[in-house]
């Protein structure tokens, strides 16, 4: 998809086995307005949350610790990072997209460097 709109869709992290893989909520932020407030002022995540386009976030003003995933334009994970509140984060050049998660669960996942990910907004 190449045109994202602010709502909600499905995050699906493939199964190295072939199987049907690991189905989770997500939230779509691609207004200007919806990237800036990102995750800001709320005390946690059921899901993630997906800021596009993005290269890099901050953490301050924020009230939790959170992971951080970047991809790349194929969705390709190209590092993930747990950032404490009022941290800013590194900008990865390769990077397009940001998800954004509570501290913890992209390791349950199984996010890390490699994986490719699947996202579908919702109609």
């Amino acid at each position: 998809m190449g045109q994202w709109r602010n709502g909600n869709g499905t995050l699906t992290v493939g199964d190295r086995e072939g199987g049907p893989g690991l189905e989770i909520p997500l939230r779509i932020a691609a207004s200007y307005r919806a990237r800036s407030k990102g995750l800001l002022g709320q005390d946690g995540i059921d899901g993630a949350l997906m800021i596009t386009p993005c290269g890099s976030v901050h953490t301050f003003g924020m009230r939790f610790t959170i992971d951080v995933a970047y991809l790349d334009r194929k969705f390709n994970v190209v590092a993930v990072h747990t950032m404490k509140p009022g941290r800013l984060g590194m900008v990865r050049l390769r990077s397009r997209h940001v998800l954004e998660s509570a501290a913890g669960t992209m390791e349950k996942w199984g996010l890390r460097p490699g994986v490719q990910l699947q996202i579908d907004q919702a109609d």
